[in-house]
């Protein structure tokens, strides 16, 4: 219904669309040759489909992206909001014909402000740049997705990212305060507030959060930091099975333990991230636990951990000695979807999440999935919030093994949900997830959605074909 009211510039008005945008942004700002447009066409998921923008468009300021979007509106030119386009779920792919919005030029810190705790910025702001900045000022700004050195704050907003430290920080959407957006038709909305608290009508900041850039084009954001902890010391724990590391999980967070980070890795992925970067992981190991803390005494903190992984079945628990053996077993960590890249040349990364309770069970259905497709499957975990990252490797140029990968990365969300879990707990569901959406929140749920994107695009101009 929505894509039934916008259409592709035919060639005719293409000139036409190049003008108006021109009218009101600098030559430099509007990309029309092909060759460079069609770069802009795709995130980094698998099987979602793309088209070719008519023009790429990068603003710098308010007014210009409230000019395309004025554009858009005008001549009915489906827009496609853009950051690092690192995303995992085509919510950043290119619609045939439209105006692909990059974001990566409004990339200003405006404000960290210390007393009231929070960093006003655009979205352009690559993660990791924000992170050092605030660190600075003695706060900390705790979502870390594994791209954080190349992701963008609005992306972040727009998929509702985590990271490694979700377990005890939480996600993007728990910082996010309020937003300045450009709506379909150009004006510009603010949300929220700056202070500490605020319950001022319905919580329109986190409708944008997570909405993939179909309500609107977040310019501006004010984000919660907190202070910025001691440096946190990890823990190593290796098991003989999977089943064991998420007893351990289970034994943890029962415990009443609070752990920074508690990520997991299966010898698929262990000795993929060997394989690339020679880091001398336990291969050896079924499942390879990570623990963190960044209490004032870690030191006691993983000691207690580290008998609870004993008494779960852990051959071996290392603590790491300093800070720099520490960040050695993060980076093992963060380079495991490289790796696993490396397997095959192509991956379908899923990011399926169940009650941790139920993460065994979801290992354990994971590892049958594999063998019933013959498919190597390497699975990293944020394990202490329950978020697994099932990561199916096949050869694309293989018709055969591209259809078993597709089939099984269907099977793991359908294994998920029976779970008691959701398709998707932090790279959102663009294109690549939209038919479990609906099996997911059911047929109400989906025309309640379905009205709220109407009642902000009615034209449907707003990164069409996402969610729904």
């Amino acid at each position: 219904m929505i894509m039934s009211r916008i259409q592709a510039p035919p060639d005719e008005v293409q000139g036409n669309l190049t003008d108006r945008l021109l009218a009101g942004l600098p030559a430099e700002a509007v990309l029309i040759d092909p060759d460079v447009t069609a770069s802009y066409a795709n995130d980094m998921a698998s099987f979602c489909p793309s088209g070719a923008p008519a023009v790429v468009v990068l603003p710098r300021t308010v007014e210009q992206v409230q000019h395309v979007m004025r554009t858009a509106t005008e001549l009915r030119v489906p827009v496609v909001p853009q950051g690092a386009r690192t995303g995992l779920s085509g919510a950043a792919n290119a619609s045939e014909g439209c105006i692909a919005l990059s974001l990566t030029k409004m990339d200003r810190i405006l404000e960290i402000n210390p007393v009231d705790r929070i960093a006003v910025v655009e979205p352009g702001v690559v993660n990791a740049v924000l992170s050092r900045a605030v660190n600075e000022h003695g706060l900390y700004y705790p979502p870390d997705p594994s791209s954080w050195e190349m992701c963008t704050i609005g992306g972040n907003i727009g998929t509702a990212s985590g990271g490694l430290c979700c377990v005890k920080y939480g996600v993007t959407a728990e910082y996010v305060l309020g937003l300045d957006v450009v709506l379909a038709d150009g004006r510009l909305m603010s949300t929220g507030r700056r202070t500490a608290k605020g319950v001022a009508g319905y919580d329109m900041t986190r409708l944008f959060v997570g909405s993939e850039g179909s309500l609107g084009i977040v310019v501006r954001a004010v984000l919660a930091l907190k202070p910025q902890p001691p440096q946190q010391l990890v823990l190593a724990a290796e098991f003989a099975s999977a089943a064991a590391a998420c007893d351990a999980v289970c034994r943890i967070m029962a415990g009443g333990h609070v752990p920074s980070l508690l990520e997991l890795m299966d010898r698929t992925t262990v000795k993929a991230v060997n394989d690339l970067a020679h880091m001398g992981l336990p291969e050896t190991t079924e499942a390879l636990l990570l623990a963190a803390f960044d209490t004032p005494d870690p030191t006691a903190d993983l000691a207690a951990v580290g008998a609870l992984c004993e008494a779960a079945g852990a051959t071996q628990v290392v603590p790491a000695d300093d800070a720099a053996e520490s960040e050695m077993l993060l980076q093992a960590r963060r380079l495991s979807l490289t790796a696993l890249e490396a397997v095959k040349g192509t991956t379908m990364i899923d990011d399926v999440c169940v009650p941790r309770s139920r993460l065994g069970e979801m290992l354990d259905g994971i590892e049958q999935i594999a063998e019933k497709y013959q498919l190597t499957i390497g699975v990293c975990a944020h394990a202490g919030d329950g978020n697994t990252h099932p990561t199916v490797c096949f050869d694309a140029g293989d018709a055969d093994e591209s259809r078993r990968a597709r089939e099984s990365f269907d099977e793991i969300m359908a294994l998920g949900l029976r779970l008691g879990g959701t398709i998707t707990g932090e790279h959102g569901v663009g294109v690549l997830k939209k038919e479990w959406l609906a099996r997911e929140i059911g047929p109400v749920g989906v025309e309640m959605q379905r009205a709220v994107k109407q009642v902000f695009d009615p034209l449907g101009i707003l990164n069409p074909g996402k969610l729904f």
